[in-house]
C-alpha cells in the first residue's frame, strides 16, 4: 500500500487508494503464504489523480514556455477539475462553462471547444519514481491528437483514436515533484456524414460531426483507462488467445501466445468455475516464441442467445521469477463455438455464404446495427452498455453489427456480449460519405489502417462473442471520375481491403472477413432488382410511402437477399422525452420549418401523416402515436416475411439500434434514455414465437 499524507502535493483525489493491482501475497504448493517477488510487477489506476483541465489559443505552449499550467493565470479555462476517462466537453458542462449540448440547439453553442488546445494535468506521487526499472505509461484511448508530455516535455504524440499508445517515463523522470499533461489539439473541422472517403484521412470517429441521427458534439479527452506500469524485473507484454472446436464438436482446442520481456518461467493453465481443465509451465522466451497449443479440451460449447448456454473459461497466464515468486499474472475470457458459412438455398455458386451455422445448427441471424451509445464515449460506465444489451438479448436477438463509423467499443461491450450470446459483426472503423465512398489509397494510410485492424484483432480475438471482421460500413469502387459497374463487389480489390483481409487471415485465420457491407452485385436494395439473384448482403431502405402493407409489403415479398444487413423505418420518440430536451424551441409542428424537429430532417414524416389522414395531426402526441405505431408495423412485417424466408434468407439486422442523441424523431429501436419503443417490444414478441429453423 502507498501511504500518502498529502492529496495535493501527490495529486491524488482525497481518499484515493492507489494501491498497486494483484494481491500481496500468493499461496505456495503446501498452501501456505508466500512473500511476493521483489519484482514484482505493480499497475496503478492514473484516473484516480486529481486532474485538472485548462484551455489555451493552440500552439500557445510553443511561444510561451510553461511546465505547469497552474503558473497560467491568463487560460482561457483555468484548471477545473477533470475526470480520466472523461471528455472536455463533460467537464466543461460540469463546470458550468456550457449548457447541455442535448437540449435544443445547444450544440451549436460548443463548437468553440474544438477549437482550442486542452491540457489534462496531475502531479504524480513521489513514491512512485525510481520504484522500477521501468514506469510504463499505458493509455487505452484518446481522442485524438496531441502530444504527452512529463514537466513540459513531450514525450510521446498521439494521433489515433483507434489505436492504445504506451511509453516509459522512466528516462523523464524528476526526482519529484513530476507534472504529467495530455495536451489535445483542435481535431479535424469535419469528419461527417458527406464529403469524400477517400480524403479522410485522419483516424478518428465519424460519427459525431453529425451523422442523420445525431448532432454535431466533436468528443475531445481521454475516453479510455491510463494507467502506470512499474515493472522491476520481466513482464507480460501481450496475452492472446483464440479457441476453437474440433471438428466431432465435442472437444476444443486453445492457441496461447504473446509476448514476455525478460527471463522467468510462464505458467498457464484453462479453468471454469475453480477447476483446472489443463495446466502447463514453460520458458519465458519459449513462449514469445509461438506459445502453446492445447488439442482434445473437454469444454461445453457456447452459443449464440437462444440456442444454448453460454460457458465461459479463463485463461491464466502467470509469470514467476527463478525462485518461483509470482511477478505477474494476467488473464483472458474464452468460449469454444464451431462456425461455418453455408450458401443460402437457391444461391448461385459464385455467391458469397450468408446462412451461419454454429455447432453444427444453421439459425436465423436477427439483431440491430450498433452505433455509439454517446458522442462523448468517453463517460460511459458498463451500466450503459449493460441496460441496452439486456433489451436486445430479452428481445431474443443474437448479433449485433458495430458500424465502421463509430469506434472500437469499450471492453465492457464485448464481455457482456460474451456472457449474453450476441454475436458481434465487427467493422474496421471506414464508413461511406455520399461524395464518394472509396477509401484513402496512399501507402501511409494503408499502413495506418493496417496499425488499427491489427491492434483491433489483439484486443477482440479472444471474446466468444465476435464472429467476423468486416472492412467497413458502404464502401464502394466509385472514385470521382471512375465508376465501376458493380462498385460495391469490385470494392474487394482495393488495397485497404485486400491488406485487412491479409491480416485477419494471418493474426485470426478462424474468423470470417467480410469485405464490406453491403456486398454483391447489387448494395442498396429496391424492388426494380430484387428477385434477380443480384442481392447478397444488402442495405436499406430505411424509410416509406404509404401504407404498410402496400409498396413496402410487396418490396419484403419479392426479396432474394442472401441477408438483408441494414434496413429500417422511422418512429418518433415519445412525446414526454421531446418535451424534456427540447430546450427554448417548440415541439409543434413536427416539420421541417420547425428548428428542433429539423435538427434531423431525414425522419420528418408530417406530409405521411397528412397524405395516410387528409389532415395535419391535433397534437404531438397523435403525431408520435402514429409514428410509433407505423414503425412497429413496418418492422414487425418485415422481420417475419423475411425470417419465413429462412433458409433462402439467412438473416436481418435492423438500423439501428439506439439513440444517441435525443432525437424528435429516428429509426432507433431504443431512446435516447434507453427506453425501448414500441417496435422493439413487438419484435422480441415476434421471435418468441418459434421460427420453424
Amino acid at each position: 500500500m502507498v501511504e500518502v499524507e498529502d492529496a495535493h502535493s501527490t495529486g491524488l483525489l482525497p481518499g484515493a487508494d492507489v494501491s498497486p493491482s494483484g494481491p500481496a501475497k500468493e499461496a505456495g504448493p503446501d498452501g501456505e503464504a508466500k512473500p511476493p517477488a521483489p519484482g514484482r510487477k505493480q499497475t496503478y489506476d492514473l484516473g484516480k489523480l486529481a486532474w485538472t483541465l485548462s484551455s489555451f489559443t493552440p500552439n500557445l505552449e510553443l511561444v510561451e514556455k510553461f511546465t505547469d499550467v497552474r503558473s497560467k493565470l491568463d487560460a482561457e479555462v483555468f484548471c477545473i477539475p477533470a475526470s480520466v476517462p472523461g471528455s472536455v466537453q463533460h467537464a466543461l458542462l460540469q463546470a458550468g462553462i456550457i449548457q447541455d449540448w442535448n437540449v435544443g440547439l445547444n450544440a451549436r453553442k460548443i463548437e468553440w471547444v474544438e477549437n482550442r488546445d486542452w491540457i489534462y494535468q496531475a502531479a504524480l506521487p513521489d513514491e512512485w519514481v525510481g520504484s522500477g526499472k521501468k514506469l510504463v505509461l499505458r493509455c487505452l484511448g484518446l481522442d485524438y491528437s496531441g502530444d504527452i508530455l512529463l514537466n513540459g516535455k513531450r514525450i510521446l504524440p498521439f494521433d489515433c483514436t483507434f489505436t492504445p499508445y504506451a511509453v516509459d517515463l522512466a528516462p523523464f523522470l524528476a526526482p519529484s515533484g513530476n507534472l504529467l499533461q495530455f495536451r489535445f489539439a483542435p481535431p479535424p473541422r469535419y469528419l461527417g456524414q458527406y464529403g469524400e472517403t477517400s480524403r479522410m484521412k485522419e483516424w478518428k470517429a465519424r460519427f459525431y460531426y453529425y451523422w442523420d441521427w445525431t448532432s454535431r458534439m466533436v468528443q475531445t479527452g481521454i475516453w479510455d483507462t491510463v494507467s502506470l506500469d512499474v515493472i522491476q524485473d520481466a513482464s507480460i507484454e501481450v496475452l492472446r488467445c483464440t479457441s476453437a472446436v474440433e471438428s466431432d464438436l465435442k472437444h476444443g482446442s486453445l492457441h496461447i501466445f504473446g509476448t514476455v520481456e525478460g527471463a522467468g518461467t510462464v505458467r498457464l493453465r484453462l479453468q471454469r468455475q475453480g477447476r483446472i481443465l489443463r495446466s502447463e509451465e514453460l520458458d519465458a522466451g519459449t513462449f514469445s516464441q509461438g506459445g502453446v497449443h492445447w488439442l482434445g479440451l473437454e469444454v461445453d460449447l457456447w452459443w449464440p442467445n437462444g440456442l444454448g448456454a453460454r460457458p465461459l473459461y479463463d485463461v491464466v497466464c502467470e509469470l514467476l521469477d527463478a525462485e518461483g515468486r509470482l511477478l505477474e499474472q494476467k488473464t483472458c475470457r474464452v468460449g469454444f463455438k464451431h462456425v461455418a458459412w453455408r450458401l443460402t438455398q437457391g444461391a448461385s455458386k459464385d455467391a458469397e455464404p450468408w446462412l451461419c451455422v454454429v455447432n453444427g445448427k444453421e439459425f436465423f441471424l436477427f439483431g440491430v446495427d450498433w452505433a455509439a451509445i454517446r458522442p462523448n464515449f468517453a463517460e460511459l460506465v458498463e451500466e450503459d452498455y449493460r441496460s441496452r444489451l439486456a433489451l436486445y438479448r430479452d428481445c431474443n436477438m443474437n448479433i449485433l453489427r458495430v458500424w465502421g463509423g463509430g469506434f472500437l467499443e469499450k471492453q465492457w461491450f464485448y464481455d457482456l456480449c460474451d456472457a449474453m450470446g450476441l454475436l458481434v459483426w465487427q467493422e474496421f472503423p471506414l464508413s461511406s460519405s455520399g461524395g464518394d465512398n472509396y477509401p484513402p489509397d496512399d501507402a501511409e494510410s494503408i499502413a495506418a489502417l493496417s496499425r488499427i485492424a491489427e491492434s483491433y484483432i489483439e484486443r477482440l480475438q479472444h471474446h466468444a462473442c465476435l464472429l467476423a471482421w468486416c472492412g467497413g460500413n458502404e464502401l464502394q469502387d466509385d472514385r470521382l471520375g471512375v465508376k465501376s459497374p458493380q462498385p460495391t463487389l469490385t470494392i474487394k480489390n482495393h488495397p485497404v481491403l485486400a491488406r485487412f483481409a491479409e491480416i485477419v487471415a494471418d493474426q485470426d485465420p478462424g474468423r470470417r472477413f467480410m469485405v464490406t457491407s453491403p456486398y454483391g452485385p447489387e448494395g442498396h436494395y429496391n424492388l426494380a432488382h430484387a428477385g434477380k439473384g443480384l442481392y447478397w448482403d444488402a442495405h436499406g431502405p430505411w424509410n416509406f410511402n404509404g401504407p404498410v402493407d402496400g409498396a413496402w409489403k410487396t418490396l419484403w415479398e419479392s426479396s432474394d437477399a442472401m441477408i438483408h444487413s441494414e434496413m429500417g423505418a422511422p418512429g418518433a420518440s415519445s412525446a414526454a422525452m421531446i418535451r424534456r430536451y427540447k430546450g427554448d424551441c417548440e415541439e409543434f409542428p413536427c416539420t421541417y420549418k420547425n428548428p428542433l424537429w429539423n435538427r434531423q430532417p431525414w425522419w420528418i414524416d408530417w406530409p405521411k401523416f397528412v397524405a395516410e389522414k387528409g389532415r395535419e395531426p391535433n397534437d404531438l402526441e397523435e403525431f408520435v402515436a402514429w409514428s410509433q405505431q407505423r414503425q412497429s408495423d413496418a418492422l414487425v412485417l418485415t422481420a417475419r416475411i423475411l425470417r419465413g424466408k429462412f433458409p433462402s434468407c439467412g438473416g436481418l439486422i435492423i438500423w439501428m439500434g439506439h439513440d444517441s442523441f435525443p432525437c424528435t424523431a429516428a429509426p432507433s429501436l431504443i431512446d435516447f434514455e434507453g427506453t425501448p419503443r414500441p417496435a422493439l417490444l413487438e419484435l422480441g414478441k415476434l421471435f418468441s414465437e418459434r421460427s420453424g429453423e
